[in-house]
This record gives structure tokens, sequence and C-alpha cells, in this order.
């Protein structure tokens, strides 16, 4: 039998909107919208010194619903990094699902789609093309959707209700046995 190669990373998955993010109202992508929850970049950069990699997974409706465009989300990102950089910190990898059941834009109508949370999709995605182990992951998310998509997936979901991330972040790493 063989066994897992030992090059199987761990990481932490981050949920975006009222998660890293402060949500401002439902569909959050101007530039002059961007806020940090309480703790959200020491959480990320914890994660960076901790040899793990940061991992966003998003729904991201605003796009079917056509409030606006897929680019809008690429240059939230963007700010999001450039953010991060400035202390030092980083996120490895972003994805979002733009598909919603009730979309307004026909091209991402989708009655389930598989990236939508709670459906697995993005995680699983995320550990086939960067070669995680989910055992060793885990996925910080503000909805049960985000939790129920970490299990569907394999890896450990913590709801975050508020406060400190980075401390939700620390206690749980250290469960997870991460170095740090």
């Amino acid at each position: 039998m063989q066994s897992e190669p030992a090059s199987r990373r761990q990481a932490a998955f981050f949920d975006r909107d009222n998660t890293l993010t402060v949500d401002a109202g439902g569909y959050t992508f101007r530039l002059e919208d961007l806020a940090w929850m309480p703790g959200a970049i020491e959480a990320v950069k914890r994660v960076n010194d901790s040899g793990g990699l940061a991992v966003v997974v998003t729904n991201q409706s605003g796009v079917a619903r056509g409030y606006y465009e897929e680019s809008a989300v690429l240059e939230f990102h963007a700010a999001m990094q450039a953010d991060l950089a400035r202390a030092g910190a980083h996120i490895d990898a972003l994805y979002y699902c733009p598909h919603h059941a009730d979309a307004a834009v026909e091209r991402y109508r989708h009655p389930d789609h598989p990236d939508r949370k709670p459906n697995p999709g993005m995680l699983l995605r995320a550990c086939a093309e960067l070669d995680l182990d989910p055992a060793r992951c885990v996925m910080f998310g503000d909805q049960a959707r985000d939790v129920t998509a970490a299990e569907r997936a394999g890896v450990h979901g913590v709801l975050y209700e508020g406060g400190d991330l980075d401390r939700l972040v620390a206690r749980a790493l250290r469960e997870l046995g991460w170095p740090l």
C-alpha cells in the first residue's frame, strides 16, 4: 500500500465577507468599502508565519445578480493583497463563486453550482491545485454554509462569530498541531 506523499501541505481557508473583511451591506465590492474585521490581518500573517497557506473561498453572488462585474471582485482582492503586504502578510490563493440559482446574468445562473458554498467545490479545487491535505486544513467562516462546505471537503470547519479573528485562528491552529 502506498502512503500519502509527505509534500501535501496545510492551509487555513477564510470566507471573505464578515470573516476577513467587513460586509458593507450584503454586496461589498467597492474599494472604498474595504475594511478589515478585528484581528483579520494578524490572523492571515499568523497563517503565513506558521508555514501554512492562507486561502480565501468566497461566494460572490453580486456578480450573478448584476450588481458588479467579476473585474470588481479581482480589484477588491488586489486591494486586500496590498493592505496585507503592508503588514508583511499575503493570501496565497483566492477563489470565488459568481454563480447563483437566481442570477439576473444568464451565464452565471446555475441551480446548484458545485463551487457555491455550502458545496465544497472551491475547497476541493484548492486542495487539488495547491497540493493540500484536507485533514491538515481548517476553514473559518461566519455562516453555517462555510462550516458545511469545509466538512464536505474533509476540512475542519470553525464558525467565526465576531471578535478577534486572530485569537480564534491561533486557538484552532494550536488544536490542529500547527507550528506557531
